[in-house]
């Protein structure tokens, strides 16, 4: 499995439950820019629409050898899921408060991927916490690792 990217934010901005594995779908100048490693998850998202799953404000850069074929580097990319999974998605995306936000994109086995996660967002006080609990965990790994206990 060759990690392109990977949404950092995600963690510290959601509360992610549940994940699941979902194909794209891409063009063929998308599939080189990827390779190379020219993608951005920051402030995308996925959404149901119509029975579908897309994906929004994903960036992949333009690969610059396809002249023959000029794209928005934001466009919509439809996902590909099972209708079972599809319609579990709704449910989910109904309630109050959940979202679908990509959490990395990878290749296995000459595919391109995407995690998705069911997300529901934080408070103020819960990144804080989190932060918190971040660096006392560091702390205590560094005197751990010092042997001062």
């Amino acid at each position: 499995m060759k990690i392109v990217c990977q949404n950092k934010k995600a963690g510290y901005e959601y509360f992610l439950e549940e994940f699941l594995e979902a194909g794209m779908v891409l063009l063929g100048p998308e599939v080189k820019s990827l390779r190379e490693g020219r993608a951005n998850l920051t402030d995308s998202y996925a959404k149901v629409k119509g029975g579908e799953v897309y994906l929004y404000n994903m960036h992949i850069s333009p690969y610059p050898f396809a002249r023959h074929l000029e794209l928005d580097p934001t466009r919509r990319r439809k996902l590909l899921l099972n209708k079972r999974e599809i319609k579990r998605l709704i449910g989910k995306t109904e309630e109050r408060g959940y979202a679908l936000i990509p959490t990395k994109v990878y290749f296995t086995r000459g595919r391109a991927k995407v995690e998705l996660a069911l997300a529901k967002g934080k408070k103020k006080y819960d990144k804080r916490r989190a932060l918190k609990e971040k660096e006392l965990k560091r702390e205590m790994d560094q005197v751990r690792k010092r042997g001062d206990y």
